[in-house]
């Protein structure tokens, strides 16, 4: 498969917004599905975006009905997790015969609905590191200093489309890397956001204020290791260091950085808590596994 993939990013909000701006400013082809004031917005200005890395306007087109942007090589799903069963649907004429759907979502659900849905060849995991919101219709903040996604097949190998794909992504400047246990990296970014999310959710400060509090640290590590823990009951291949790694970087991220859960909650938006430490505490309580910090945080934010 030759370069000049055709690009579907279903899901205009910080993490679809931010990478499909990044594609569309490299020169690929990329079709947005926006609603409301941020499509209207976008049709008629493009796709602004705010960086401390630099502001930049993407030459974004966007639409409303998926049938408009039709049958595209790769799908990038990038909406909220409660809106996921709607999107596997939605994105349907979208999706050919040669079609790969990536979730850029966070949890670990979203890819065994795509793959119900179109066959575990057709779908790849993903896993996008980037803090980034949609600051008012038609801009996109991002807040880290890093844009990442790594991504990797579910079942067989496919080294051609493999191959294409990191290519648009290096040309469009967006870090990536290519997993051969794709499963692993699903799960070392829930275990990250289940923490990152639950403490700067619950207590309401930053990841900077949360570890420099010897009790809010103490909650956040407990729930680095509750979520470590429950991979390691479901066969999940990550090492012992996980826990550690996964504290570690959190110890290099900037001061006043917040989980997505944490502006939703201080937008007064939906939250995620039920795919996050919710999703930990019913899968803990399916095999009898403790999970106090979690149960803590969605006891506070329910």
């Amino acid at each position: 498969m030759g370069q000049g993939l055709r690009f579907g990013i279903f899901g205009a909000g910080g993490v679809g917004g931010y990478f499909g701006a990044a594609l569309a400013r490299s020169g690929a082809d990329v079709a947005m599905i926006a609603r409301g004031a941020h499509l209207d917005a976008i049709r008629e200005n493009g796709l602004q975006v705010e960086a401390a890395d630099g502001n930049f306007t993407a030459p974004v087109v966007a639409m409303q009905d998926p049938a408009e942007a039709g049958i595209c090589d790769i799908v990038l799903v990038a909406v909220k997790l409660w809106d996921t069963e709607a999107a596997v649907e939605a994105i349907a004429p979208m999706v050919g015969p040669g079609t790969t759907v990536i979730s850029l979502q966070n949890g670990i659900g979203a890819e065994p609905a795509l793959a119900a849905r179109y066959g575990e060849d057709r779908v790849f995991g993903g896993v996008a590191q980037i803090s980034a919101t949609i600051a008012k219709p038609g801009v996109i903040a991002k807040h880290s200093g890093f844009a990442r996604i790594v991504f990797g097949e579910l079942r067989a190998p496919q080294p051609e489309r493999a191959d294409a794909l990191a290519a648009a992504f290096d040309k469009a400047g967006i870090e990536n890397s290519h997993s051969p246990d794709i499963k692993a990296e699903l799960w070392r970014k829930f275990i990250f956001l289940v923490a990152l999310s639950g403490a700067t959710a619950s207590t309401g400060k930053p990841i900077g204020a949360v570890l420099e509090n010897p009790d809010q640290r103490v909650l956040f590590e407990d729930l680095v290791r509750e979520t470590f823990a429950l991979s390691q009951a479901l066969k999940v291949d990550l090492p012992p260091e996980t826990v550690a790694q996964v504290i570690a970087f959190s110890e290099g991220l900037p001061y006043e950085m917040r989980a997505s859960m944490a502006h939703d909650l201080i937008a007064g938006n939906r939250l995620e808590l039920d795919w996050l430490s919710g999703a930990v505490l019913r899968m803990a309580r399916e095999r009898a596994i403790p999970v106090p910090a979690n149960e803590r945080v969605v006891a506070a934010l329910s």
